[in-house]
């Protein structure tokens, strides 16, 4: 979600007659949207502004981004203006509409693109800061989402990306709020049946209200990417109820199964947190063999730091630094050889593959199930944000390798 703001911030930066600085240290103008889910990006967010407070250019730094509601009196100092990402217009003088989601977004890249079709959150994971920084969920309307879809797909967009905290809980509506409510497998439909040679994905997941309505679709469709993030966070059902997850391993593993037996070369990835409070031994265990079973093609996996306002920030955070890092690099290991066991099984396979950049002799892309490719290429045709076919030649844990057929 955070990219998708930052597109609309440069949009609205541009409309004020700013121009993109080649970096931090040439700019009259910085704006941080930061993220305080974790604390580490909250250390780099406070290093990159004292760099840049003792630089000589001595940029004007403006901040938003959900750090601003944790952060807000110790930054005050720090920096020249902090705003709400909702006020965006209002900051930057935006007269034509007074919601930031309509502002047109300065896209980062021109073939992939990402449309937010939810904002906030309803779940109140108890470690999660979101609820309370981006406030209760509220779905855009979808004919709204439909509009930019059209827009960016009559434009050559070759990836869209439909962009929600949870997106399975979206129920929109049309502007004049006349038509029925129309659930995301609703939206999924409508968006595929756009004219056009492109891919549809989405994230991210809550496992509880992942629908087998939504499975069935992805199965037989031939837009939508074959790729679903589903954060699990734990393999223990205590740890999962602490979390306030609201479904049970086995429920998550129901799902899984039922994942793959429909839906041809899946790539699933998840979130996984180790170190909550009181975690014991026997609790990690569940999740490292949970890791090891369900064979995940990527996981992003942190350690547990408590985050202000949250439930989970009452307890005492009891589990040793060293310790959290040693259960880290553990789920890690396993997630590097299952990943690379998951990666080799489409060695001499045809793989669908967007190209997205050149580096000397080489190009890289994804495949439609969000592999990571490089292909050798001395050709000089340019192929970027084009679809190309790609065999599989190698496989690394995080990659794959071909040539173009």
């Amino acid at each position: 979600m955070n990219k998708s703001d930052s597109e609309r911030i440069a949009a609205a930066i541009e409309k004020n007659n700013y121009q993109k600085a080649e970096n931090k240290e040439t700019a009259d103008l910085v704006v941080f949207n930061a993220c305080s889910v974790r604390q580490s990006a909250v250390d780099r967010l406070y290093g990159q502004i004292n760099q840049l407070k003792k630089s000589k250019k001595n940029p004007q730094i403006f901040l938003t981004g959900c750090v601003t509601l944790n952060d807000k009196k110790k930054l005050k100092s720090k920096v020249d203006l902090i705003f709400d990402i909702k006020d965006l217009t209002k900051v930057f003088n935006f007269s034509e509409t007074d919601d930031y989601l309509h502002i047109n977004p300065k896209y980062s890249s021109p073939f992939r693109a990402f449309i937010p079709i939810s904002v906030g959150c309803n779940n109140f994971c108890s470690y999660c800061v979101v609820p309370y920084v981006r406030g209760k969920e509220i779905c855009r309307p979808f004919s709204d989402i439909l509009e930019e879809a059209k827009s960016l797909i009559k434009a050559g967009y070759k990836e869209i990306i439909l962009l929600g905290q949870n997106v399975n809980s979206y129920q929109g509506r049309s502007k004049n709020q006349k038509s029925k409510n129309a659930d995301f497998v609703d939206l999924l439909k409508t968006i595929e049946n756009i004219p056009g040679d492109f891919w549809l994905s989405f994230i991210s997941n809550h496992p509880k209200d992942l629908s087998s309505e939504l499975i069935e679709l992805m199965a037989k469709s031939k837009k939508i990417c074959p790729y679903l993030h589903l954060p699990v966070q734990s393999g223990d059902n205590e740890m999962l109820k602490l979390m306030n997850r609201n479904y049970t391993i086995e429920e998550y593993k129901e799902k899984i199964a039922l994942i793959r037996q429909k839906i041809k070369n899946i790539t699933i990835s998840t979130d996984i947190i180790v170190g909550l409070p009181s975690e014991t031994k026997k609790q990690f265990d569940h999740t490292r063999r949970l890791m090891k079973e369900l064979k995940f093609d990527m996981a992003y996996i942190a350690q547990y730091s408590p985050r202000p306002f949250t439930a989970l920030a009452k307890l005492d955070d009891n589990v040793p630094p060293s310790l959290k890092a040693q259960r880290e690099k553990i789920l890690f290991k396993i997630l590097k050889e299952t990943a690379l066991i998951n990666n080799k099984k489409y060695i001499n396979q045809i793989m669908d593959t967007l190209i997205e950049e050149r580096k000397f002799d080489y190009l890289f892309g994804h495949s439609k199930n969000q592999k990571h490719v490089r292909v050798l290429y001395r050709d000089k045709n340019d192929l970027i944000g084009q679809f190309v076919k790609v065999k599989i030649k190698k496989a690394a844990p995080w990659g794959l390798e071909g040539e173009i057929i």
